[in-house]
Order: structure tokens, then C-alpha cells, then sequence
């Protein structure tokens, strides 16, 4: 078992940048594939980025150039760096786990989530 927990959502103004953090616990979790996704009301929850377990990492195409992920070298907390934030970035943001290898950009393909972590941006 896998428990998630994100943090570093806030509001911020149009232009400005946020860290969430998805911190991990359970077992063999530096094997595991993860996913950032969002969801804004009335929407289907959108893939944001990707990091597999050996460091490969991979971005939505609405947010490359301004968002990054990455994952801290004991493999216990990925990272979602975004900069140059917009109104259109306004949701919650959860992070996801697969095992190893079985990264993909669709949300049903994960095992553990968040809770989420809200972010919004005013204009």
C-alpha cells in the first residue's frame, strides 16, 4: 500500500509560481511510477506530468515550459514546480502512483491517490 500526501497549493496572481509536493510512505515506493493530474469543476481530470521511477520524466503539452516535475533522491516526495501560472491553471492538484513501468497519461491506470491540493490563480 501507497498513501500520498500533496501540499503547496495556495492562490496565487496570474504570473506567479507555486512547489507542490507529494509526499509518500509505504512500501517499495522509489519503484513506483507517478503521475501529477488535475481536475477543475466541471471537468475531467486532466494529466499534468509524469516521472517514472528512474527519472524519466514527461509533461502535458498545456504546460510545458512552465511546469516541472522531479523527485528527491531518497524517492520519498515528488516535486511539481509551476511557473508562469495562469487563470486556466485553477484546480485541484493531485498527485498518483503505478508500479514500476506502467506509467501512462490516463488516470484510471494509477493504484494510490491523494487527497488533492487546491490551487488557484486570479487574473
Amino acid at each position: 500500500q501507497v498513501r500520498l500526501v500533496e501540499s503547496g497549493g495556495g492562490l496565487v496572481q496570474a504570473g506567479g509560481s507555486l512547489k507542490l509536493s507529494c509526499a509518500a510512505s509505504g512500501r517499495t515506493f522509489s519503484t513506483y511510477d507517478m503521475g501529477w493530474f488535475r481536475q477543475a469543476p466541471g471537468k475531467e481530470r486532466e494529466y499534468v506530468a509524469g516521472i517514472k521511477w528512474s527519472g524519466i520524466t514527461y509533461l502535458g503539452d498545456s504546460v510545458k515550459g512552465r511546469f516541472t516535475i522531479s523527485r528527491d533522491s531518497a524517492k520519498v516526495t515528488v516535486y511539481l514546480q509551476m511557473n508562469n501560472l495562469n487563470p486556466e491553471d485553477t484546480a485541484v492538484y493531485y498527485c498518483a502512483a503505478t508500479r514500476a513501468d506502467n506509467y501512462s497519461r490516463a488516470p484510471n491506470n494509477y493504484d494510490f491517490w491523494g487527497q488533492g491540493t487546491q490551487v488557484t490563480v486570479s487574473s
